[in-house]
């Protein structure tokens, strides 16, 4: 849980370099908590709580996106691949799966070793 409140505490943080634990944690902890939510509005007959979420939670998962890019030294702005339908979306996965840069890199100290 710690991971996932540090993509919060960070939240703004589009600078520097996020381990793959620190990313798959955020989204590990993300799936869950929307199908806890999913769960919810379907016994209560309700459709606010995930839209809400959704928003709440934007911010910090592109923070924590553009970091893990940066580990392994691409640009955030391949982000955008995601507006590809299906292409775009596995792209993105490859380079998160990918083991960051050893060592320094344009994007800042290996987080790996700042932990």
């Amino acid at each position: 849980m710690d991971w996932y409140l540090l993509a919060f505490k960070n939240y703004l943080g589009f600078h520097g370099r996020s381990r793959r634990k620190e990313f798959w944690m955020f989204v590990l902890f993300d799936t869950l908590i929307r199908i806890v939510l999913g769960l919810v509005e379907h016994r209560l007959q309700i459709s606010f709580l995930s839209p809400v979420y959704s928003l709440v939670v934007f911010l910090p998962y592109v923070g924590v996106s553009m970091r893990r890019l940066h580990d392994t030294e691409r640009s955030g702005w391949w982000l955008l691949l995601s507006l590809i339908p299906v292409i775009g979306t596995l792209v993105l996965l490859f380079f998160m799966v990918l083991e960051g840069t050893q060592g320094d890199n344009a994007y800042g100290s290996a987080p790996k070793h700042l932990a």
